[in-house]
C-alpha cells in the first residue's frame, strides 16, 4: 500500500491511480480497432469478465453510465416504467439517461439501506391499463451507493428475479461496485448475479483501473448492446491500452479489496466513539461510510470544507450525509489520520459561513 499523502481522498474510489504493474500491461497491450471487433486485449477482457459473472458475453464500455444506460435500454420500451431504489445511482446521478435514452419512467421505492425486497417491488408492478404506464424492467443496486455500500442476500437476489420472471419482467443489476459485494458475503460473484438478466460492473472504482466499465448478459443482448454502445458514442478503437488495465485489476485487485472494507470500519468506529457523528445504516459492509451529521452542530457541507481545510477529502450526499469512500490509495494509516482529525474540528469553533 503507498506511504500516507499530504491529501487524503475519500471522495470516492473513482480517484485510484494504476499501480506500476497496471501501467506496464498497459504499455505491452496488443491492439486492435474494436468497433471491427479486432482488439485482441479487448476481446479478452470481455471474454474473462463474462465467465468471471457466468454470463454468455459481455462488452467494454467507457462509463458505468453508459452500461447502465444500455442494460435498461435492452429491456425496455418507451413510455414503460422501471421500477428501482428511491435513491438508486440510474434514478439520481445518470443525468435523467432513463427517460432520454430509454424512454422509461423510474418508479422509485425507498428502502432501508437501499437494498429492495420482492415484496416492496411486487406491490409497484403495474400492467397495461388505460390509465398507467406497464413495468418493464426491475433495476437493483449492488452494493447501493447512497444505502452506504450495503449488499443484497443471496435469497433477496434470487427472490427477486424469480419473482420478476414468473412476471415476464427481466432485472438488471448495476452492480458498479459487484465485486466489492462478493468479497463482503463471501459468494462468488457469478452465484451473486446467476438469475438477473444483465449486469453492469465498473473496473475503475475500487478494482483500480483508470477507464470502464463491463455490462454482460446473454450473447444476443449483447450483440444488441455493441450498436447501443455506438450510438452512445462510446465505440473507442484501439481501447486495448485500457483494456489491458481492466484484465490486470480483475486478475490480481479482486481479493485485496477486503482491505479497503476493513480500513472503512477502523474510519467509522473511530469517528462514531469521538464525536457526535453516528454512521448511517450501521457497521460499513464495504468500503462504503456514510456519516450522519443531524447530532453535530455542522452539516454535511460544512463538514466537508473544515475536513478539505485540514487535507481530508469528503463528499456530502445531502443536507446531513457526509460519504467517505476507501480505496487502494487510501491507507489504513490514512484512514487513521482523517479519523483523528473529526474530533478536534468538533472541538473548534465554525470559521466559515453556516448558510
Amino acid at each position: 500500500m503507498p506511504n500516507p499523502s499530504p491529501i487524503i481522498d475519500l471522495r470516492s474510489d473513482t480517484v485510484t491511480k494504476p499501480t506500476p504493474a497496471m501501467r506496464e500491461a498497459m504499455l505491452a497491450a496488443e491492439v486492435g480497432d474494436d468497433v471491427y471487433q479486432e482488439d485482441p486485449t479487448v476481446n479478452r477482457l470481455e471474454e474473462l469478465a463474462a465467465d468471471m459473472v457466468g454470463k454468455e458475453a459481455a462488452l467494454f464500455v467507457p462509463t458505468g453510465v453508459m452500461g447502465n444506460t444500455i442494460g435498461l435500454k435492452l429491456h425496455t420500451q418507451h413510455g414503460q416504467e422501471i421500477i428501482c431504489e428511491a435513491r438508486s445511482h440510474v434514478m439520481n446521478y445518470e443525468l435523467s439517461m432513463m427517460a432520454w435514452f430509454t424512454g422509461c419512467l423510474a418508479r422509485t421505492v425507498p428502502s432501508p439501506n437501499g437494498i429492495l425486497s420482492w415484496a416492496a417491488i411486487a406491490a409497484e408492478i403495474r400492467s397495461l391499463g388505460p390509465h398507467w404506464a406497464p413495468t418493464g424492467l426491475i433495476e437493483i443496486e449492488n452494493t447501493h451507493n447512497v444505502g452506504g455500500g450495503h449488499c443484497y442476500t443471496l435469497s433477496a437476489i434470487d427472490e427477486i428475479c424469480e419473482g420478476a420472471h414468473a412476471r415476464g419482467l427481466a432485472v438488471h443489476m448495476d452492480g458498479a461496485r459487484l465485486f466489492n459485494a462478493a468479497i463482503a458475503t463471501g459468494v462468488a460473484a457469478r452465484r451473486i448475479v446467476q438469475y438477473v438478466d444483465t449486469v453492469m460492473f465498473c473496473l475503475s472504482k475500487g478494482l483500480g483501473a483508470p477507464v470502464g466499465s463491463i455490462l454482460a448478459g446473454s450473447r444476443h443482448q449483447i450483440d444488441q448492446a455493441r450498436l447501443y454502445r455506438k450510438r452512445l458514442g462510446g465505440g473507442m478503437r484501439q481501447a486495448g491500452i485500457l483494456a489491458a488495465a481492466g484484465i490486470y485489476a480483475l486478475e490480481n485487485l479482486v481479493n485485496r479489496l477486503a482491505e479497503d472494507h476493513e480500513n472503512a470500519k477502523l474510519l467509522a468506529s473511530e469517528v462514531a466513539a469521538n464525536t457526535s457523528l453516528t454512521v448511517e445504516g450501521g457497521e460499513p459492509s464495504t468500503n462504503i461510510v456514510m456519516f450522519n451529521t443531524v447530532a453535530s452542530s455542522w452539516n454535511a457541507a460544512q463538514w466537508s470544507q473544515a475536513l478539505k481545510e485540514r487535507g481530508v477529502l469528503m463528499n456530502p450526499m445531502g443536507p446531513h450525509l457526509l460519504r467517505a469512500v476507501t480505496h487502494y490509495d487510501v491507507s489504513r494509516a490514512d484512514c487513521q489520520a482523517a479519523a483523528a482529525i473529526f474530533p478536534t474540528l468538533e472541538a473548534t469553533p465554525l470559521n466559515f459561513p453556516t448558510a
